[in-house]
């Protein structure tokens, strides 16, 4: 929190972190750290994956967005070196 009744601003970040531990971490037992690390892993890039649309994004993919930005507005060089 950033000051005292000002509790929205990790909000998302928060649940994301209780999503993660009931539907991961709390379900299964891991044998050592390194088989932890995997598995949380893995569910972070799936669940943050490039090819599944995003809503914010106006329901297209992450990589196709980009793509569109680019081609919209081409990153300029300086050519002062």
């Amino acid at each position: 929190m950033s000051r005292k009744g000002n509790c929205w601003d990790n909000a998302v970040m928060e649940r994301f972190f209780l999503n993660l531990k009931m539907e991961r971490v709390w379900q299964r037992k891991y044998a050592n750290q390194m088989e932890g690390i995997k598995d949380v892993t893995d569910y972070i890039v799936g669940f943050y994956n490039c090819i599944r649309r995003h809503s914010a994004l106006g329901n297209i993919a992450p990589l196709a967005y980009e793509k569109q930005f680019v081609a919209k507005q081409p990153i300029a060089v300086s050519e002062i070196t």
